[in-house]
């Protein structure tokens, strides 16, 4: 067996572990939770979703406004912005005729620059 396999492989009998071990599986993340957090991460896998996140970031726009923003037709950005609102990482609010997005809350946001911050944060 490779030798840094080797050094990453616990034995069956560490010492001093086994509280820290039992607190960290005692507070381990359920499966419903799990699968939540890995869906959100799966909305947040598409480009186009990254870009229309990152408009709405900066400002309300309606359906209209992100297509020119994007450079996109209304049926593609209105299927991402489907997407984003099932998920609950952007609402709308109508006014008249006119629907316009946001994001869901201050949480979105947070998630968001976090991710730039962390990419930024990597590049040489």
């Amino acid at each position: 067996m490779e030798k840094a396999l080797q050094d990453s492989i616990c034995d069956t009998s560490c010492i001093g572990t086994n509280a820290d071990v039992q607190a960290v599986k005692d507070h381990l993340v359920d499966d419903m939770t799990a699968s939540d957090v890995a869906d959100l991460f799966k909305a947040l896998g598409d480009p186009t979703r990254v870009r229309i996140i990152h408009a709405l970031l900066q400002s309300e726009l309606c359906v209209h406004d992100l297509t020119v923003v994007l450079g996109m037709g209304q049926s593609a950005v209105s299927h991402q912005l489907r997407i984003l609102r099932n998920m609950r990482i952007v609402k709308r609010r109508k006014e008249g005729k006119t629907v316009y997005y946001s994001l869901d809350d201050e949480h979105v946001a947070q998630i968001f620059k976090l991710t730039l911050d962390h990419l930024n944060h990597l590049k040489p």
